[in-house]
């Protein structure tokens, strides 16, 4: 896989191989698919040769499992490389990726501390494995095999000056100092030497076994049976490589694609099932190992998997010695970089709150409920942020820079100017369907005008005239009433007045009865009118919009006739063509009769609003003049 690795991926830091996550996952699968039971092994002290048999039947059992998870988790992903379903990596935003990658670097430390403690511990895989681990090796803490901590320790302490020796005087270096392979060599010589496992009980790694399997054909029987947990392996491990390779692109300054990581491991996992391999993806551990000891190309991870071939195949038996203590401690030094990511914690606090809590979720999840289960709660939190984002944007009130054509957050900056009768308002988000009634309320709100509370006002006042006038008349009949004593030809001559003036009243002819209607007698009335008549145009600025939906538009559409019922006009501008098109389709501009409402930009729409508005109060100021007129002539 490794070097099938080097030719189809793209990222050139980490390196193919095994995952503890990805190993406890393929266990279980391959520990319900074949149980002890199922062989008849029981629990006893003494091996026989009857019993070795079983061992041996079911271990070949669980290898044709695996060979099945990895063949089938090879196809899921080539298959999903193929049809370019790589693009839900641009979900996997820094904060959760690095969330996550901390997670998963949590887990492997886990993992690692009955090895550096020699405790002999039951796996754990799935929700909550984590603090099943952690508190299995504290209830055994009084079982540490002293001899392999104080292997593991000076092994940590030569690793760590090592790194720190090669991080100082890195330019002085021709090469880093490799304390890993010295660290390798040393430790085995030395429990060769002392024989630290007969000696004092350290585990070692013990038989490696030489050659190669032959080629076989996975059983394809048991595809139906792992299916979804072939699912769950192949997104976990695509999941690790691709935020392994992000982080690695961003530090080294190139890009990865996210389809053809999949292709790529979706090759190393098929092919190499064929001869039994485990599923394989991102080896944290392999990949700070090689990217910390200079490694800047794949031809550093095929060199290792040549090392590899020769080990397995030449000087394997060399190494079985080697304390598992001490890979162990290589292991959990090469993660000091990961857990170096706690510091984001402060950095996301002091710039960002949602991101913060993005990187929070993402770890707690992946360390509580497991990388699989965690990294699908991270990122459907991660697009509910996003949701939230669109649906609670910032809204504004523009105002331009004076002698410019340049127009901004009138909050932000005192020297802006405003227009008389005219308001810009701007939402840093699209219209669509999730805060299109928001939209609404924060453009009432910012003009300070709101057409329904200002056409309630006016009904309530026109009902209270209604009212007036019914007491007038009622006032009036009693007056021609008491006239009666007068004679009946003159109270006939009154009352046919009085309803004359009446029916002149309702008609809207009466100047008296005119000339009320139009006093603001009532305080409603005053305090709602009064805005409507400061504003006459409302410019939205739709720069900041990359989409309108179908409730987008019926929106506008509401807004423009609204505002036209208090004599207010609505204006676009700085529509882009994508949301031109968009309003195009959804017949925005059949519904509201007029294309001549969208400009190009914010001052074509103040300028035009400037002379329509002189335009007006010309023409109100010549009708008012021909009334005035009118009026003297009567007189």
């Amino acid at each position: 896989p490794v070097f099938l690795y080097t030719f189809f991926g793209t990222s050139r830091h980490i390196s193919i191989g095994t995952f503890a996550v990805i190993s406890l996952m393929v266990g279980g699968v391959t520990v319900r698919m074949a149980p002890d039971e199922m062989f008849g092994i029981v629990e006893t002290n003494s091996t026989n040769i009857t019993d070795q048999e079983k061992y041996d039947a079911r271990d070949a059992m669980r290898v044709k499992v695996a060979a099945a998870v990895t063949i089938l988790t090879g196809l899921i992903q080539l298959c999903l490389g193929i049809l370019r379903f790589g693009f839900v990596a641009i979900y996997l935003t820094e904060p959760l990726v690095r969330g996550f990658t901390t997670a998963a670097a949590v887990h492997v430390f886990t993992s690692q501390l009955k090895y550096l403690l020699g405790i002999p511990t039951k796996r754990y895989s799935g929700p909550l494995s984590v603090i099943y681990s952690i508190i299995a090796v504290l209830s055994n803490i009084t079982k540490t095999n002293i001899a392999a901590l104080i292997v593991g320790v000076i092994c940590i302490i030569l690793l760590l000056c090592a790194k720190e020796i090669n991080d100082r005087f890195k330019k002085k270096l021709p090469v880093p100092i490799p304390m890993e392979i010295i660290v390798v060599i040393i430790g085995t010589g030395v429990s060769s030497g002392m024989n630290l496992s007969g000696s004092y009980g350290v585990d070692v790694v013990g038989s490696i076994p030489t050659g190669f399997r032959p080629p076989a054909v996975p059983d394809l029987s048991l595809l139906t049976a792992v299916f979804m947990d072939a699912v769950a392996i192949a997104i976990v491990g695509f999941s690790m490589t691709i935020s392994m390779a992000k982080i690695f692109a961003l530090k080294h300054g190139y890009t990865v694609n996210g389809s053809q990581e999949l292709i790529a491991l979706g090759i190393c996992n098929s092919v190499g099932s064929f001869f039994q391999t485990f599923v394989v993806t991102c080896s944290m551990s392999r990949s700070l190992v090689q990217e910390s000891t200079g490694g800047k190309t794949q031809i550093a991870g095929l060199l290792s998997s040549i090392m590899v071939l020769l080990v397995i195949l030449v000087i394997g038996y060399l190494f079985e010695p080697l304390p598992q203590t001490v890979l162990a401690a290589i292991v959990m030094v090469n993660l000091k970089g990961m857990f170096k990511q706690f510091a984001d914690i402060m950095y996301f606090w002091k710039t960002s709150k949602i991101e913060l809590t993005i990187w929070l979720v993402a770890f707690l999840a992946s360390v509580i409920l497991g990388l699989d289960y965690g990294l699908l709660v991270a990122v459907a939190f991660a697009i509910i942020t996003v949701v939230y984002r669109t649906q609670s944007p910032q809204y504004r009130i523009l105002g331009q820079i004076p002698n410019t054509d340049i127009y901004c957050d009138v909050d932000e900056y005192e020297e802006l100017k405003e227009f008389p009768g005219i308001k810009i308002f701007q939402a840093n988000s699209s219209l669509y369907f999730a805060n299109s009634e928001l939209y609404v309320s924060a453009l009432r709100k910012k003009t300070g005008t709101d057409p329904c509370a200002i056409l309630v006002a006016r009904k309530k006042a026109l009902k209270r005239q209604v009212k007036e006038l019914e007491v007038l008349k009622e006032q009036k009949k009693t007056t021609v009433l008491k006239l009666s004593n007068d004679g009946q030809t003159g109270v006939q001559h009154e009352l046919m007045n009085d309803e004359a003036s009446l029916q002149l009243a309702a008609n809207g002819k009466n100047d008296c009865a005119d000339s009320k209607l139009m006093e603001p007698i009532s305080k409603e009335l005053e305090y709602f009118i009064q805005p409507s008549t400061d504003v006459h145009s409302i410019i939205l600025d739709l720069t900041p919009v990359n989409f309108i939906d179908s409730v987008g538009a019926k929106t506008l559409i509401s807004i423009i006739k609204e505002y036209k019922e208090i004599n207010v006009n609505i204006y676009i501008a700085s529509c882009s063509g994508p949301v031109v098109e968009n309003l195009n389709k959804l017949n925005f501009f059949e519904k509201v009769n007029k294309r001549d409402l969208i400009f190009h930009s914010i001052h074509d729409a103040v300028l035009s609003c400037q002379l329509k508005a002189s335009v007006t109060a010309q023409l109100h100021a010549e009708d008012q003049e021909l009334i005035d007129a009118d009026q003297e002539s009567q007189v």
